[in-house]
C-alpha cells in the first residue's frame, strides 16, 4: 500500500521534518551550507494564536493572555481574572493544499492569588490523503493527524516573579497503520515537559510608566518518537526560549509594547558524515544520544562551531499598540538563518476587546517568493468568564 499524495507528500514532509533536509545529503559540506536541525511533530513549534502570530512568532516575554500555555506557562501566575477560555484557528500551507488546519483551545482556572491551573489543546489535521497499492487503485482514504494536550501550574513567588510547569502528552498518526517497506507503521506517542519563569516590574521610562519584563521557557523536554518497531526514535522539538518585553503607558488611553524572542533547538546538530563511509563522522557529534544528553550538547555539537551554533537562533521582534484596552494592532518580523530553515517573514494584525471577549486575527508574509507559509491567516477568540458574568448581571 502506498500514499498517493503530490502536494500533499510535500506537506507532510514538511509538517513531519521541519523543513530539514536528512544528514546523509550533507556530506562534505562546509559550515556555510545548509543543515537543518531534524524533529518531528514541528507542529508544537508554530505559534497557535493571533496576537503572537501578528508579532512574529514572539511571546514568551508579553503580558499574560489565554494563550500562555505554548509561549511561558509562568505567565499565568500574572494574568488578570477567575477564569478563561479561548479558541484559535490557522488554515495552514494553503499554498500546497487546501485542507490543512490547525486549532487551538485553551484555558485556566484561578486557585488563588498565587496559583493558577491551566490547559490547553492543539489539533494539526493534515486532510484526506487517498492510498493506493502499486498499480494506482485506490484502497483507502485516510485523514493524518497530529495532537497534543497540556495541563499546566503556575505559582507566584514574588510579586514579581513565578514559574510555571506544564505536562504534555503527544500523538501523531501520519500513516494509519499502513505497510512501508512490508513493515507495518503506528502512530507516534510521546510524553514531555515544559518548565518557565516570568518576571516583571514597574518601571518609568522617559518620565512615563513602563513595565519591563523577562521570560524564559524550556519546552517540550521528552521522550523520542518512532512510527514504527524498527525505526530509530527521532526527537520532538525540545526547545529554550529567551525574551524580553517592554510595554509603555504614554497616557490613560495608549499603551505600546515592543518585545523579541530568541529561540534554539535543544536536539542535536546533524554531523558532516564520510561520503564513502556514511557512518563514520568527519566533524560534529553522535546525534544518536538520549535525550539528557542531548539538552546539553546541542549547545556544542554544530560541526560549524560557535558561528553555527549561533546560526540556530531564530528572532522574533513584535510591536503591539493598544487603544483604550479595546482596540489593537500589532506587527513583527521572524529571522531564520539561510542554513537552518531560511524562514524569514514579516507579519500583522489586529485585536478587539469588548464585554468579555477578545478577537484577534494575523497575516503571515513571507520575504521568499512562493513560500508554503504564504498568506497564512489565524483567528483567535477568547473569553474571560467573569467579565461576561459582570457583564449579564449589568444587564439584568
Amino acid at each position: 500500500m502506498r500514499m498517493n499524495m503530490k502536494n500533499k507528500a510535500l506537506a507532510i514532509i514538511l509538517f513531519s521534518t521541519a523543513f530539514t533536509v536528512s544528514p546523509k545529503l550533507l556530506s562534505q559540506q562546509s559550515s556555510g551550507e545548509l543543515n537543518a536541525i531534524q524533529t518531528v511533530v514541528p507542529f508544537l513549534t508554530i505559534a497557535p494564536d493571533s496576537r503572537a502570530g501578528a508579532m512574529g512568532d514572539a511571546g514568551v516575554a508579553t503580558s499574560p493572555d489565554l494563550y500562555s500555555m505554548h509561549w511561558n506557562p509562568a505567565k499565568f501566575a500574572f494574568i488578570d481574572g477567575k477564569a478563561g477560555a479561548a479558541i484559535s484557528y490557522s488554515p495552514w500551507l494553503r499554498n500546497l493544499v487546501p485542507d490543512i488546519n490547525i486549532a487551538y483551545a485553551s484555558g485556566y482556572y484561578r486557585l488563588d492569588k498565587k496559583q493558577v491551573l491551566s490547559t490547553s489543546l492543539i489539533y494539526s489535521s493534515l486532510g484526506d490523503v487517498p492510498f493506493t497499492d502499486d498499480f494506482g487503485n485506490l484502497e483507502r482514504t485516510f485523514k493524518p493527524n497530529e495532537w497534543s494536550c497540556d495541563l499546566g501550574y503556575s505559582r507566584l513567588f514574588t510579586e514579581n516573579l513565578s514559574g510555571g510547569i506544564a505536562f504534555r502528552f503527544i500523538y501523531s498518526n501520519l500513516t494509519g497503520g499502513s505497510y512501508s517497506g512490508g513493515e507495518a507503521t503506528k502512530a507516534g506517542i510521546s510524553f514531555a515537559a515544559d518548565i518557565s519563569s516570568y518576571y516583571q516590574k514597574d518601571i518609568t521610562l522617559f518620565k512615563k510608566n513602563a513595565l519591563l519584563a523577562f521570560g524564559v521557557n524550556f519546552s517540550n523536554i521528552g521522550s523520542k518518537m518512532s512510527y514504527s518497531d524498527s525505526q530509530t526514535s527521532d526527537f520532538i522539538p525540545m526547545n529554550m526560549r529567551l525574551g524580553t518585553a517592554c510595554t509603555v503607558n504614554p497616557d490613560n488611553f495608549n499603551k505600546i509594547t515592543l518585545t523579541i524572542d530568541l529561540n534554539k533547538l535543544l536536539v542535536p546538530t546533524p554531523p558532516i558524515y564520510d561520503i564513502t563511509n556514511p557512518d563514520s563522522i568527519i566533524d560534529g557529534k553522535d546525534p544518536n544520544v538520549a535525550v539528557p544528553v542531548a539538552f546539553f550538547q546541542s549547545f556544542y555539537d554544530a560541526p560549524g562551531g560557535f558561528m553555527e551554533e549561533l546560526r540556530e537562533i531564530t528572532f522574533s521582534f513584535g510591536a503591539e499598540y493598544w487603544y483604550n484596552d479595546q482596540f489593537a494592532i500589532r506587527a513583527g518580523y521572524f529571522h531564520e538563518n539561510e542554513t537552518k530553515g531560511n524562514r524569514k517573514y514579516f507579519t500583522a494584525g489586529a485585536g478587539f476587546r469588548l464585554r468579555g471577549f477578545t478577537v484577534d486575527f494575523s497575516y503571515l508574509m513571507p520575504i521568499v517568493q512562493n513560500h508554503p507559509l504564504a498568506r497564512t491567516l489565524r483567528f483567535s477568540l477568547a473569553f474571560d468568564i467573569n467579565a461576561l458574568r459582570n457583564a449579564n448581571r449589568s444587564r439584568g
